[in-house]
């Protein structure tokens, strides 16, 4: 499992290297991962001090450090 969700992280901070600044309902359309799947790839990177939070009305984007 803790696998899994490292592979998941990094194909989510692959996107945010690539793209730059994206919602997490982007993140999910693009790295094609579901809710769980998102979230715990999110705590993994935020963990590691990789990601820039912010909160913009109702919607959480994310940016790499």
């Amino acid at each position: 499992m803790k696998e899994k969700i490292g592979n998941d992280a990094g194909r989510v901070w692959n996107v945010l290297n690539e793209e730059g600044t994206k919602s997490v309902k982007d993140l999910k359309k693009l790295t094609k991962l579901n809710d769980k799947e998102i979230y715990a790839s999110i705590g993994w990177l935020a963990r590691e001090e990789k990601l820039v939070f912010d909160l913009q009305e109702t919607d959480l984007y994310l940016s790499l450090i």
